[in-house]
């Protein structure tokens, strides 16, 4: 077998690139909502992902919104129809938006895939490491903006937005919404990784204090 074969031979699939990319959405909007104190600490339990300790939602309600989303988003990462996945965080009192944590998502359209599951093309490949690897420098970066983030010390929620090509199915159950963009915010782009067939950016903008 040639290099090249054994490349692709191990290059990482449709389903393989998405169900990496839902997992670091799970793990990356829980590390926003421990980090920035939406939900008590004492409702989180460590995980270990990405030679990384996780912290990851124990609340039954928070996690069954969460799947119900991320479900739906794996399905618009397969047909590589997602843009981007947006975390808005806002004033339970004054419904001000403080931040807004944005992921952005590249699809490569050129992926083809046939039901047998061989490439169409020669592909760039990446391992599934080097793709850990890049999502551990994402992760490490999420926790340590609490260092210039402005202290967040009025009660908050959260709320998730998806957005999608035009012309896309969208859940009965889910609403429309606003950007709900930040007047005059800050904004700090954070690393990327890139799957070879989903290409993420993270990014937060913040109202300066």
């Amino acid at each position: 077998m040639t290099a090249a074969a054994q490349d692709q031979k191990h290059a990482i699939t449709l389903k393989g690139s998405t169900d990496i990319v839902a997992e670091f959405f799970n793990y990356g909007v829980n590390s926003i909502l421990y980090q920035r104190g939406i939900y008590p600490e004492e409702s989180f339990t460590r995980q270990q992902k990405y030679g990384l300790t996780l912290l990851v939602t124990s609340d039954d309600k928070l996690n069954a919104y969460l799947s119900e989303v991320l479900t739906q988003v794996k399905h618009w990462l397969t047909s590589l129809t997602v843009q981007k996945l947006v975390v808005i965080i806002k004033s339970v009192e004054t419904n001000e938006v403080l931040e807004r944590w944005q992921f952005n998502v590249q699809c490569d359209k050129s992926y083809v895939e046939s039901k047998e599951g061989d490439r169409s093309t020669a592909r760039k490949v990446k391992s599934e490491k080097e793709i850990n690897g890049e999502i551990k420098a994402v992760i490490r970066q999420i926790t340590a903006t609490v260092t210039f983030l402005p202290l967040i010390d009025t009660a908050c929620e959260f709320d998730l937005l998806v957005y999608t090509d035009k012309d896309i199915d969208v859940p009965s159950t889910w609403g429309e919404s606003g950007p709900q963009f930040i007047a005059n915010s800050e904004e700090v782009k954070l690393r990327s990784f890139n799957t070879m067939i989903h290409k993420v950016d993270t990014m937060v903008a913040y109202k300066p204090q």
